[in-house]
């Protein structure tokens, strides 16, 4: 018999920011030890592309600083002071 592939549920995650999960962001976020875009998609249940200009906003703001910048992934730090 040949079995039935796998049916993977719907992920349904936000597409652009409300204001409860930017306050989650900006609260949460800084106490990560590793944060990467899977890390917040996992966690704040927000979509990839959403994820990425979020890094980029917490490292202007020097939140978080950079670990590794492969093209593919991302890896980033809380930065201490």
């Amino acid at each position: 018999k040949w079995s039935k592939g796998k049916v993977k549920d719907k992920a349904n995650n936000a597409v652009v920011f409300d204001k409860a999960t930017h306050d989650k962001l900006l609260k949460e976020v800084p106490t990560y030890k590793m944060v990467s875009v899977s890390v917040l998609v996992d966690r704040l249940r927000i979509n990839g592309s959403v994820a990425r200009a979020a890094i980029k906003a917490l490292e202007a703001d020097g939140i978080i600083k950079a670990v590794i910048s492969h093209n593919s992934q991302l890896l980033y730090t809380r930065a201490t002071k």
